[in-house]
């Protein structure tokens, strides 16, 4: 019976540097993006100040722009929604940040407080409203970067394309 460990042999990966795969310098992963979103989240002072709220339109604000994926900023005053909408061949995580907003997709109605978060792939259709009584501010993350946001006319799941707005 063979009593070498693979570290025996091997030795420590961790001390042999040119061994490990380098770290990325972007999210490629459904994980790594909604890690990303969550380490934002975590650091208030990094957007908190930058929030502001428009009693006529949804407020946004690009946060970071990087090579394949955008991060938007996004306040909601109660009653403020999105439209039912899909992000094109974007996918994207929804993170919220404070408050509690409502998404609704043809499977029905979700309530997310502060901290929930939603993944999606391309084509994925929802709306979401802010159907409290406070405001509320969430964080969007699109990869590839969101180049269009196609409207969709009502809630069923046989939806028809009636606009398309460009971001």
């Amino acid at each position: 019976m063979n009593s070498d460990s693979d570290l025996q042999i091997a030795g420590d990966l961790l001390e042999v540097q040119h061994l490990l795969r380098p770290a990325r310098e972007h999210p490629a992963t459904v994980a790594e993006f909604a890690g990303l979103a969550r380490s934002i989240a975590d650091d208030r002072s990094r957007w908190a100040p930058l929030v502001q709220y428009d009693a006529t339109t949804r407020w946004y604000h690009r946060l970071l722009s990087r090579p394949g994926y955008d991060v938007w900023l996004l306040s909601w005053i109660p009653g403020q929604g999105s439209g039912l909408h899909d992000h094109g061949p974007s996918s994207g995580v929804l993170t919220v940040l404070d408050g509690e907003l409502t998404e609704r997709t043809d499977r029905g109605k979700r309530t997310l407080g502060s901290g929930a978060q939603r993944v999606f792939a391309p084509g994925y259709a929802h709306e979401v409203v802010n159907d409290s009584l406070e405001p509320a501010v969430s964080l969007h993350i699109y990869y590839p970067g969101l180049t269009d946001m196609p409207m969709h006319a009502s809630q069923c799941a046989e939806t028809t394309v009636t606009a398309t707005a460009t971001v």
